[in-house]
């Protein structure tokens, strides 16, 4: 399996994605910068945290309009894996590929700590390893993290069981303390926490190894069962 790790003018994760697919799969990844126009050799593209182009409008507002961008919404529609991480939700959200958007959160402060989700849906490519309710400790590091949708949305999201990631004590004040979702077909993921960020021990939490454990599962039980080695 082969991963992506995007790179705009900003980021400031990428090599922390890097490094994690790298300590937590042993998978071959890549950097791409964001003027790249064909994305067709990945498997799985992680769309990192950082302040891509500045933030100097909404966040994710310019990167949207990246050539990348294109090459993203192409792969998510042949349904290969896209997981953004804090800015990269922010960009996915500006691109259409995920609905709603991300606000200033409620404090108004930049929020930098660990955090404790709770698993809301296991029955998912990036979140299979997990058990249902299972409470993980990924950081936070964001200002404009607090996700708002409509009612209609919110509605959806909770029905089509696309909410994957609760806040247990919700930090920026995102509605139905929502801290990560996922399209309707399950292979696009945004999330405001930082799995990058908990891999290994010695950064205080393992708990977000499992999210690319489960995306290496996953891709790995479909080629098994399409019969592809």
């Amino acid at each position: 399996m082969k991963f992506a790790v995007l790179v705009f003018p900003g980021s400031n994760c990428d090599i922390d994605c890097y490094k994690a697919v790298e300590s937590a799969l042993g998978e071959p990844v890549d950097y791409v910068w964001h003027t790249a126009t064909d994305l067709s050799g990945y498997d799985c593209i992680l769309v990192p945290g950082g302040f891509s182009y500045g933030d100097y409008l909404r966040c994710g507002a310019i990167a949207r309009f990246a050539p990348v961008m294109n090459e993203v919404a192409k792969a998510a529609e042949e349904g290969k894996y896209v997981l953004g991480i804090c800015n990269g939700f922010q960009i996915l959200t500006e691109a259409g590929l995920l609905p709603g958007t991300l606000r200033r959160n409620d404090s108004l402060k930049f929020r930098c700590h660990d955090t404790v989700l709770r698993v809301e849906n296991n029955d998912n490519p990036f979140t299979s390893l997990y058990a249902e309710g299972e409470e993980i400790t990924i950081p936070i590091a964001h200002g404009e993290g607090n996700y708002y949708c409509d009612e209609d949305t919110l509605k959806q999201l909770q029905e089509n069981r696309q909410i994957i990631f609760r806040y247990s004590n919700n930090p920026n004040g995102s509605v139905d303390d929502i801290a990560g979702i996922t399209n309707e077909r399950g292979n696009v993921v945004g999330m405001m926490p930082h799995p990058e960020r908990a891999v290994d021990g010695l950064l205080g939490s393992e708990d977000g190894k499992k999210m690319f454990t489960s995306i290496l599962k996953a891709w790995r039980d479909r080629h098994e069962s399409a019969g592809i080695r």
